[in-house]
């Protein structure tokens, strides 16, 4: 919702500044809704950070960023439209299940919005759950949803 860019890169910009540094970023990619109908086009990108936090200390802050570009609620039964949603995708090799996280994200191989800018920037990382790269992942998805890369 909004400017869809700036969102986006004013939390990268935050990431960078309260998180780590960035040291691979994906391209811009669009794509089409994804588990709910939407007339709303939206961006999606990924990026890889060096970081000291652990990975629930990264989850407070990237609510905290939610929060401060204007996201009013995370959603928790249905999926809508939203001014910026931050996932945490992987945490190295980790495999975290809790209540409050779950890390790999348990949609990766279903979620063709992720796997494509995924697989631009860590096409052989291993997802530590599957054992397969992400490259095959993208290539096994059953989502068949328009995704379009980009020039940023």
């Amino acid at each position: 919702m909004g400017d869809k860019k700036k969102h986006i890169n004013d939390a990268i910009n935050l990431i960078e500044n309260e998180i780590g540094e960035i040291f691979a970023a994906s391209s811009m990619y669009l794509s089409e809704a994804w588990g709910f109908d939407s007339d709303t086009v939206f961006f999606n990108k990924v990026i890889a950070v060096e970081t000291c936090f652990n990975v629930f200390e990264i989850l407070d802050i990237t609510q905290k960023i939610e929060l401060k570009l204007g996201r009013t609620h995370k959603t928790t039964d249905k999926y809508q439209s939203r001014i910026i949603d931050i996932d945490i995708l992987f945490y190295d090799d980790k495999i975290i299940e809790t209540q409050r996280l779950t890390v790999p994200h348990p949609q990766i191989p279903n979620r063709r919005f992720t796997l494509q800018p995924l697989a631009e920037i860590a096409s052989d990382f291993i997802h530590p759950v599957l054992n397969k790269n992400i490259s095959q992942l993208l290539a096994e998805c059953n989502d068949k949803s328009n995704v379009e890369q980009r020039n940023n």
